[in-house]
């Protein structure tokens, strides 16, 4: 078992593939922002890819372990400290009863992983252990980890013996910068904004604002030019207004007349009346959950195919050829 001795700013139990199939009924996929960093972590650990972490953002909780067992920590680096000691990643480390577990400043990125030897054993909620925190549901009590909480953990599948010394090779690891160039699919509703307008969506460098979540990221920059048109009856009076679609995740909306870019992750809401211009492709959100107030991000059109073939690529990644063992 694990207890949380310090809140963080925002941390809950995660898996990688989350809930999906439940979008039409207004529940969201969930899930790890960055999921190829579980998914790594979690190899590490012996455990399926899909299994349950602790994802912590920015700001990290102090964990104090209960017993003996095997972590390993992927994603951003948050400064992670075992008993006060630079701890490293994307490798196992074994801790002991009483062990705490601790973080410091950002370094880079905004979401770190931490994976146990067995996963973290909370109720399936629909298939899933993501937590839902609006609406209360899967995770720890459908909601962020606060102090006082206490994570029982399941059986390992792997001798921790056998756990020593693995790591994530070299090459798998991804960077993570402060700029990220996200590939989009533009359309549903493109058409709203002129020509001009989705050029200079695609040309820009955006700045990713203070307003950042898991329900969405906004982004500062220039005004997209929309198209002069009369919305239709049952929309809205903003030229970027249509009657009420269905948001895709990875779906890019603007709130007024072309302004501030609002992209929607993994808790987002399912529909709505403002345009998509277009759709990040599910791979990039990975690099959306590692993006921070002040970094840049730069869309690039790409077709639906290319988004399938990343996704390929990814889970290629996803598998026992990425850890290695020894030093």
């Amino acid at each position: 078992m694990l207890e949380i001795v310090q809140q963080g700013l925002e941390a809950s139990v995660q898996d990688l593939y989350g809930r999906p199939g439940y979008y039409s009924q207004g529940i969201p996929p969930s899930g790890a922002q960055d999921g190829l960093s579980l998914g790594l972590a979690n190899l590490l650990v012996g455990n399926d890819k899909n299994e349950a972490g602790i994802e912590i953002t920015m700001l990290g909780p102090q964990v104090r372990f209960r017993d003996a067992h095997t972590i390993a920590l992927a994603g951003g680096d948050l400064s992670p400290k075992l008993n006060g000691n630079p701890v490293p990643m994307w490798e196992t480390v074994g801790v002991k009863a009483g062990d705490l577990l601790s973080f410091g400043r950002m370094m880079n990125g905004c979401r770190a992983y931490l994976a146990v030897a067995g996963g973290i054993d909370v109720p399936l909620v629909l298939g899933s252990k993501a937590t839902y925190a609006r609406g209360e549901i899967g995770g720890h009590e459908g909601r962020v980890l606060r102090k006082g909480d206490v994570l029982k953990v399941g059986k390992p599948a792997v001798a921790p013996v056998d756990l020593e010394g693995r790591r994530v090779d070299p090459s798998r690891i991804p960077k993570f910068g402060a700029h990220a160039d996200l590939r989009v699919v533009i359309g549903v509703e493109s058409y709203v904004y002129t020509e001009h307008g989705i050029k200079t969506f695609l040309s820009t460098d955006w700045q990713v604002s203070s307003k950042i979540d898991r329900v969405g990221y906004r982004y500062l920059g220039p005004q997209l030019e929309c198209v002069t048109r009369t919305p239709p009856f049952g929309a809205g009076s903003d030229p970027t207004n249509v009657v009420d679609s269905g948001y895709p995740v990875g779906s890019v909306h603007t709130t007024g007349p072309g302004v501030e870019p609002i992209l929607l992750p993994n808790d987002a809401v399912s529909g709505g009346g403002f345009a998509t211009i277009g759709t990040v492709i599910a791979v990039d959100l990975d690099r959306v959950g590692q993006s921070k107030t002040g970094d840049t991000t730069r869309f690039t059109s790409v077709r639906i195919d290319d988004g399938y073939r990343a996704w390929d690529e990814r889970e290629n990644l996803l598998m026992e050829s990425s850890i290695v063992q020894g030093r």
